[in-house]
């Protein structure tokens, strides 16, 4: 394909070490093809708004690949088809201006979408590619779960950060002869919780897709003083439940946010932990340190590959696709198809075996 094209290019849903590599990736491969790029700024706002475009170079995006963040920003209250907006007499109002963003997205031109996000941005460029936005998806998350793709840029350094928080925790928990409970991201799907709580030598972790029984969790931290280990590291999921019970919400949420605010389990943990064993028990919630920062090498790199490889994908004529990591090779698969399940820890997977043969808990037996 030689013709000219004018992409666009947005970040949607919460932030993710690396989106800053997509958008220099996507524009230095776009540029270097006589493409001109265009960044939407905050979700889709910038198309109903379109003083909130900006033309990306390679000048405009120059040494941005290590900053966390996005230069773009992003949101978790961009949903097109239920977006908070302000009448005439200054209420804000709930309304569907989907069509009118890809009204503004054909007058000005513009070919393609790369929209770089999640579960729920995808399945919402997924929306407008059916109203006659052509689209190709990148897969942003800290979450690790989307199905179609091995991995997700942002989990790495996600898990990183989690790691090194729970290093730190061990001396001081065994200095105080506490346990420490430490409540991580990950929304429905217990990756994050999983690789940091083997990678950090917990002793417990408990996840969304292994319902818990407190009492299991205590029988494991006072199974230590036995082996002469006077404190205890449990880390949670913040979707993690106990058996019988319900995920912990943080309130209602907001009005025109994409996803429920899910939070507090870790301090339930913590309290149960101390009623029932006695120990002086604390609890923190790692929250958005594990968005932060600059990507790892990994998420760099990987990052890096997905925005290529979208700008190769659109050279090619595909569209309404996403791009997928399936090792060694990036792969176009239909949109539709990468948001039609959520990618949940299997139960038989090496890394739950390997946490049992280690003697780490998920408080199931």
């Amino acid at each position: 394909m030689n013709e000219r094209l004018k992409i666009a290019v947005n970040t949607g849903g919460g932030d993710a070490p690396g989106l800053n590599a997509v958008i220099y990736a996507v524009t230095m491969a776009a540029d270097r093809r006589g493409w001109e790029v265009y960044g939407i700024h905050t979700g889709y706002k910038g198309l109903l708004d379109t003083d909130e475009i900006t033309r990306l170079t390679p000048e405009k995006v120059a040494g941005i690949v290590s900053l966390g963040g996005t230069i773009l920003g992003t949101t978790n209250k961009g949903d097109p088809f239920n977006m908070p907006v302000k009448n005439a007499v200054g209420d804000v109002e709930v309304r569907d201006v989907s069509g009118r963003i890809v009204s503004n997205f054909k007058r000005l031109g513009l070919d393609v979408l790369v929209a770089i996000g999640g579960d729920g941005s995808l399945r919402l460029a997924n929306r407008l590619a059916g109203i006659g936005m052509p689209v190709v998806g990148v897969p942003k998350t800290i979450d690790n779960d989307l199905a179609s793709t091995v991995i997700t840029f942002g989990f790495d350094t996600a898990v990183t950060t989690s790691t090194e928080a729970i290093d730190k925790l061990h001396s001081t928990a065994s200095a105080h002869q506490r346990v420490m409970v430490v409540e991580v991201m990950g929304r429905y799907a217990g990756w994050i919780a999983l690789n940091s709580g083997i990678s950090g030598s917990a002793d417990a972790i408990l996840i969304p897709e292994i319902p818990f029984k407190i009492d299991s969790v205590c029988n494991k931290i006072m199974d230590n003083e036995l082996h002469g280990k006077d404190y205890g590291i449990v880390v949670v999921a913040e979707g993690a439940k106990a058996e019988g019970g319900e995920m912990v919400h943080k309130g209602g949420g907001e009005e025109g946010r994409q996803e429920v605010l899910l939070g507090g389990i870790g301090d339930w943990v913590a309290r149960e932990i101390h009623q029932r064993t006695g120990k002086d028990t604390r609890s923190l919630v790692l929250g958005h340190l594990q968005r932060g920062g600059s990507p790892t090498t990994f998420d760099r790199l990987v990052a890096l590959r997905f925005g290529t490889a979208a700008v190769r994908f659109i050279a090619d004529g595909q569209r309404n696709i996403m791009v997928a990591l399936r090792p060694p090779n990036m792969v176009a698969v239909p949109l539709s198809e990468a948001v039609e399940k959520m990618k949940a820890v299997p139960l038989d997977s090496d890394s739950i075996l390997t946490a049992r043969d280690m003697g780490i808990s998920f408080g199931d037996e």
